[in-house]
């Protein structure tokens, strides 16, 4: 008899692993690729609810730096993909959202991230 829980988590475990290298290359790439123009800090603002979601927003500093398009797509790609990869399957439901903060000169990255979920308390009475 097959153990469904050993399964999924084993299934989970190569999930992260496969996302935590293809985010790992992305990022060595990007590094490269965003210092060559300047770019010191990027962040990232993302939203995820009722099964989809996105990232809102990039900013780059300095603030006057354009990226080209191509670079632009991919570092929202990455943003996602490392949101995700901290917080997966935020999306769902209430969703949650977060700030993605990468420093470049030190290549760190911090992330503020928030989920959202629904409280309820009930209560029932009979015969009072």
């Amino acid at each position: 008899m097959t153990d469904t829980n050993t399964d999924f988590a084993s299934t989970m475990e190569k999930w992260a692993a496969e996302r935590d290298a293809e985010n790992a290359k992305t990022r060595a790439m990007m590094l490269v690729q965003l210092r060559a123009l300047g770019v010191t800090e990027v962040t990232a603002e993302y939203e995820g609810y009722g099964d989809s979601g996105n990232v809102e927003d990039i900013t780059l500093q300095p603030s006057a730096t354009v990226l080209p398009t191509d670079l632009s797509s991919q570092l929202d790609e990455f943003a996602w993909a490392f949101a995700y990869q901290q917080h997966p399957g935020f999306e769902n439901n209430d969703g949650g959202y977060g700030t993605l903060t990468w420093d470049l000169t030190k290549d760190s990255i911090a992330l503020d991230h928030a989920d959202r979920y629904v409280e309820s308390t009930h209560s029932y009475h009979e015969g009072l």
